[in-house]
C-alpha cells in the first residue's frame, strides 16, 4: 500500500496468519506481505497515516502488541457483536449469521471425516461460505490461515462486514450513543490485548512471604504438604472433644461441627461465621483456616507458578465485555485477589502505580442515563450521598441503602423505609428504574444509553407453579433494573480506560489493571503525577463524550475519583 491508499481514520482490513503472512485490504486495494514485510508495512501505515483497523477479534490485536505495534484506531468485529446483539458467542460464524440474517442456530459444526462425509458434495473448499449461506467450519476454525489467497479473503469478509455492522449500528436510532460505544467497546479489547501482552507488576518474594504466613513455607514433598494441611486442620480440630473428626472442607460436615459444639446455622458462609466469633473459641480458628485455605487452593503458590512470569509480571486472559451488561473480565485471580496479596502488587523499580476508583459511580450513571434534575443536582457534591439523605430527612448511610437497594431492586431491608421518599423525590430517575423493570419481567430485552443489548431471559414457565413463575419474573425484574445502571457504568468506565491509554503514551505509561470502577496505571517515577492530572482530565474528557445533554445543552452529572499516587496496591484506599 502507497501512503495515497489510505487517510487518517479510513478502515484498512487487517488478518494475520500467525509468524507467516498478512492482508490489508483497504477499499478494492488488497496487499498480502509475507510476516516480516507485512509487519514493517503495518507499522509504517500506523505511524504515517493512522487508519482505523478492522480486525475479527483481539487476537489480531495481540499479534501486533506482541511485536511491538500498538495502534491508535480499530474496530473489533466481536466486540461490536457482543454490544449490537448482546450475550457472549461472537466468533467469526456468529459475526457472519446476524450480518446476513441467518439462524445462529444454523450454524454448522464441524464434523470428522469419514467415508460418508467424504462422499457429500461441499463446493469449493476455498470459498469461506457454504450452500447453506454461513461461514464454513473449516474456515472459522482457522483454514482460512493456510494460504496467501485464504488470508486475503479472510481480510475483504472482515471489511465487508464492517461496512454492514456500521449500518445496524445507525439502525439503533433510539440510541445515538451506539457508534461512539462500538468504538470505546473496540478499543476496550485492544486494552485487553495490551493487558494480556504487558501483564501486572507482582513481587514474587513478597507474594510467596505472604503466602507462606498462611500455609507455611513451600513445601518440598508431597509428604511435607499433607504434613501442612494436617497442622492447618488440627488447630481448628484441637477445640473439639478428644476422637472427634471432620472434614473442613465439606460445607456439611462444617455445620455438624459447628452443631457439637452448641452453634446452628443455615449455611457456613463467611460473614455469618464472623457474627458468630464469640460463641466458641473454635469460630475464630475456623475463619483463619478458611482464609488460609482459599489462599492455598486458589492463590497460592501454584497459582504463582502458573500466572506469574519470569519477568515478573502477572498475567491472564481479559475480555472486554461479560456478556451480559458489558463489564470488563478477567482471569488468574486478577479481579477477585484477595486484599491480603495485594502488597505484592508493587510498581518496578523506579516505576510508580497511579490508580483511580470512581466515585459513588452507580447513582450518578442512574443521574445521567434518567435525566433527573435533582438527582444530578446531588453529583456536584464529592459524597453525593450526603445531599440526598438531607432531600429524604434521613441519615447518610440509610440514604446510601436505599440507593443502591433502588437499583438493586431490594424492596425490604435498612433502607426500604427511604424508598418511598426516593419516589417521591427522585420520581424521574425511580420511573426510569421501574420501566426497565417492567421490560425485563415482561421478558423484553434492553437497551442501555450506550447501546448494548442486554437480554433479560426466557419468560417460559411451562410446568412451573404460578408462584416460581411470579419469583423468577422479579428476578428478571431486578437484573434488568439493575444492568441498565451497570451496563452503562462499564460503557463509561471503558470510555475512561481507553482515553487513558491513548493519553498515557506521551509518559511512558500504561494501564496494567481494570478492575469495575478502578484503574491502575504503571508509570515511570517522575512522571507520576503527571499522569494522576492525566487521569483526573481523561475523566473529565469521558464525561464530556460520554454524558447526555440536558435540555439546556448542558451536561449536569458531575463524575469523580479518588487518584493517588503508590508503590504498592496495598496503599490504595478505597472511596466510601
Amino acid at each position: 500500500m502507497t501512503h495515497t491508499d489510505a487517510e487518517p481514520g479510513a478502515p484498512v482490513a487487517l488478518a494475520i496468519a500467525e509468524n507467516s503472512a498478512a492482508a490489508l485490504v483497504s477499499g478494492d486495494d488488497t496487499v498480502v506481505l509475507a510476516w516480516p514485510d507485512a509487519l514493517a508495512e503495518i507499522d509504517r501505515l500506523e505511524r504515517d497515516v493512522g487508519p482505523r483497523w478492522i480486525w475479527w477479534s483481539k487476537d489480531t490485536a495481540r499479534h501486533l502488541v506482541e511485536a511491538g505495534i500498538r495502534p491508535a484506531r480499530c474496530w473489533d468485529l466481536g466486540a461490536v457483536h457482543r454490544l449490537v446483539n448482546g450475550g457472549w458467542r461472537s466468533g467469526p460464524a456468529e459475526i457472519w449469521a446476524s450480518l446476513h440474517d441467518l439462524d445462529p442456530g444454523d450454524i454448522p459444526q464441524r464434523s470428522p471425516e469419514d467415508l460418508f462425509s467424504q462422499l457429500e458434495a461441499r463446493g469449493d473448499p476455498d470459498d469461506p461460505v457454504g450452500a447453506d449461506g454461513h461461514l464454513r467450519p473449516e474456515w472459522v476454525d482457522g483454514e482460512w490461515a493456510q494460504t496467501a489467497a485464504r488470508v486475503a479473503r479472510w481480510a475483504e469478509l472482515a471489511l465487508e462486514l464492517h461496512r454492514r455492522q456500521l449500518d445496524r449500528v445507525s439502525a439503533i436510532v433510539d440510541r445515538p450513543a451506539t457508534r461512539a460505544t462500538a468504538l470505546s467497546e473496540s478499543a476496550a479489547e485492544l486494552l485487553c490485548a495490551e493487558l494480556e501482552v504487558d501483564g501486572l507488576p507482582f513481587d514474587r518474594m513478597t507474594g510467596e512471604t505472604i503466602v507462606a504466613g498462611f500455609v507455611g513455607p513451600r513445601p518440598r514433598t508431597a509428604d511435607e504438604a499433607a504434613a501442612q494441611l494436617a497442622r492447618r486442620d488440627e488447630e481448628v480440630l484441637q477445640h473439639l472433644p478428644p476422637g472427634a473428626t471432620f472434614d473442613l472442607r465439606s460445607p456439611d460436615q462444617v455445620k455438624s461441627l459447628l452443631r457439637r459444639v452448641g452453634i446452628e446455622v443455615p449455611d457456613t458462609r463467611a460473614w455469618r461465621l464472623e457474627k458468630l466469633v464469640d460463641a466458641h473459641p473454635i469460630v475464630a480458628p475456623l475463619l483463619a483456616w478458611r482464609r488460609a485455605e482459599r489462599i492455598l487452593t486458589t492463590f497460592g503458590y501454584d497459582w504463582i507458578d502458573t500466572h506469574v512470569g519470569a519477568d515478573g509480571r502477572l498475567r491472564g486472559a481479559w475480555s472486554g465485555s461479560d456478556g451480559a451488561a458489558g463489564r470488563m473480565t478477567a482471569t488468574a485471580g486478577l479481579h477477585n485477589m484477595p486484599a491480603e496479596l495485594r502488597p505484592a502488587i508493587a510498581a518496578e523499580p523506579g516505576h510508580v502505580f497511579v490508580r483511580a476508583d470512581l466515585g459513588q459511580i452507580e447513582p450518578r450513571i442512574l443521574a445521567a442515563v434518567s435525566g433527573d434534575p435533582k438527582l444530578a443536582a446531588a453529583t456536584h457534591d464529592d459524597d453525593m450521598y450526603a445531599p440526598v439523605a438531607r432531600q429524604l430527612g434521613v441519615e447518610r448511610e440509610i440514604a446510601k441503602v436505599a440507593v443502591l437497594g433502588a437499583m438493586y431492586g431490594q424492596t425490604t431491608g435498612t433502607g426500604a423505609q427511604a424508598l418511598a421518599r426516593l419516589e417521591r423525590e427522585y420520581p424521574i430517575a425511580m420511573g426510569y428504574l421501574r420501566d426497565a423493570d417492567a421490560a425485563a419481567q415482561g421478558g423484553h430485552d434492553l437497551r442501555t444509553y450506550g447501546g448494548r443489548l442486554v437480554r433479560t431471559g426466557s419468560t417460559n414457565t411451562t410446568d412451573m407453579s404460578e408462584r416460581d413463575a411470579r419469583s423468577r419474573a422479579a428476578a428478571r425484574g431486578r437484573y434488568g433494573r439493575n444492568a441498565m445502571v451497570q451496563g452503562a457504568a462499564a460503557e463509561f468506565f471503558k470510555t475512561w480506560a481507553v482515553l487513558m491509554r491513548a493519553r498515557a503514551n506521551r509518559l511512558d505509561a500504561r494501564v496494567v489493571l481494570c478492575l469495575h470502577d478502578e484503574l491502575l496505571v504503571h508509570v515511570p517515577a517522575e512522571a507520576g503525577r503527571d499522569a494522576a492530572a492525566t487521569l483526573d482530565a481523561c475523566l473529565q474528557e469521558a464525561a464530556h463524550r460520554w454524558a447526555p445533554i440536558d435540555r439546556r445543552g448542558h451536561r449536569p452529572v458531575r463524575f469523580v475519583s479518588d487518584t493517588s499516587v503508590i508503590s504498592q496496591w496495598s496503599q490504595a484506599k478505597d472511596a466510601g
